[in-house]
């Protein structure tokens, strides 16, 4: 449990009195009363700041990032969890790396069928490092990937999953990222969106047998997700419509996720996947895909979609997020941000895990949190009362 300021009343429902771990599995397989839970993302407005070696403000100075959610009374969505499965090379795979200056780094994959290299730069201004060469540049470093990933294998880590659950206890229920699908991970991953573009076209065979091992790779990793204690899974694939279109999402993407959505659900698992990007054209698939909702859809002025519009193509699939993160920088009141918090609520509400689409950036201003936790605070406590209407009266009563 977190700790509410000085003077606080705290009420059974609020957040900052329960195990927000438990209420993050209740609300996402409906158990929670109609109750919704706050879950804003703030890693990339902490990574930020630690990288240029900014002091945290006030009182998070000096905190950790889970010291920093439970100080300000909400959740977090736990992706550390991924790390408790282990994903190891075929044993004939011989890995290197080595600096080639101060900024660029080498990395080298050896294989009996061939070697893959890859190139990436240090920034000084983000923790983040560009690909100045893809691990995938051409047909033959695509097959090397191929061979590679057939033979990968995937092992739970217990250790790994238990150091987690100790740095987060009480704060998120265990949640993982899988891999990128396909046609996302070659993009994302391997070559780049210009490059992948040219290889679909120029052998498309040999990309084909890569997607196939990509997929029984992450089918491998399923069904050790299926046997772990995580219940909560993304498929991490920053989909956007600008480089997925419908055509492509019919051919690579949506048969995986209906696919997978089956095996996932017979294990008792809560499924989603991130789409980050524009994603309009995508929005009319949602319930053919299998999900149970969809993360980090982004609202305008920052998306190209209205609540309105995302309401009407999920219908009773969760939302997860549904505020955009420019709300929570200072070029945006703190009314339109209190406005957007509470339409999401009366439109999506319990289908709804909310956050910040997609995270609230270094320039965001963190006390924010604090104003939508109130007024998630206040709908709960609403709810708690009994009533189940989804009418605007919650807001009579708590404005």
């Amino acid at each position: 449990m977190s700790t509410p300021p000085t003077g606080t009343a705290v009420r059974p429902t609020d957040h900052s009195h329960l195990d927000l771990a438990q209420l993050h599995l209740d609300v996402a397989f409906g158990k929670a009363g109609g109750k919704i839970i706050w879950q804003p993302r703030i890693l990339a407005w902490y990574d930020d700041k630690i990288f240029s070696g900014e002091a945290l403000p006030a009182p998070y100075t000096g905190m950790s990032l889970p010291q920093i959610y439970r100080a300000l009374g909400c959740s977090n969505r736990v992706y550390e969890y991924e790390s408790a499965f282990k994903c190891k090379e075929d044993a004939a795979v011989r890995f290197s790396k080595r600096d080639l200056d101060a900024s660029d780094y080498e990395l080298c994959w050896d294989t009996p069928v061939g070697s893959q290299r890859a190139i990436y730069r240090r920034s000084k201004e983000s923790p983040w490092h560009k690909p100045i060469k893809w691990p995938v540049s051409d047909e033959q470093e695509m097959k090397v990937a191929a061979w590679r990933t057939e033979r990968m294998v995937w092992s739970w880590d217990q250790r790994m999953f238990d150091g987690v659950a100790a740095r987060w206890r009480g704060l998120g229920a265990p949640t993982m990222n899988l891999p990128r699908t396909t046609l996302q991970h070659l993009y994302i991953n391997d070559m780049g969106i210009e490059a992948a573009t040219y290889a679909l076209q120029d052998y498309p065979a040999t990309c084909e047998r890569y997607f196939e091992a990509l997929i029984l790779w992450k089918e491998r990793l399923i069904e050790e997700i299926n046997a772990s204690p995580i219940h909560l899974v993304n498929f991490g694939d920053n989909l956007h419509a600008g480089t997925m279109s419908p055509r492509l999402f019919e051919r690579h993407i949506l048969p995986l996720y209906q696919r997978w959505s089956r095996r996932l659900h017979a294990a008792g698992k809560f499924v989603c996947s991130h789409w980050d990007g524009l994603c309009k054209p995508l929005l009319p698939y949602a319930r053919e895909t299998g999900l149970d909702g969809i993360e980090a859809i982004t609202p305008l002025p920052q998306g190209d979609v209205t609540l309105e519009e995302t309401k009407k193509a999920l219908g009773d699939m969760y939302l997860l997020d549904g505020i955009p993160a420019v709300f929570f920088d200072p070029t945006y009141s703190e009314q339109t941000l209190s406005d957007c918090a509470k339409k999401c609520i009366d439109l999506f509400a319990p289908h709804l895990i909310l956050g910040a689409s997609d995270e609230i950036s270094s320039h965001g201003d963190i006390k924010r949190v604090r104003l939508v936790g109130k007024i998630v605070d206040d709908y709960n406590a609403f709810r708690s009362d009994g009533i189940t209407s989804r009418s605007e009266s919650w807001r009579v009563k708590n404005e």
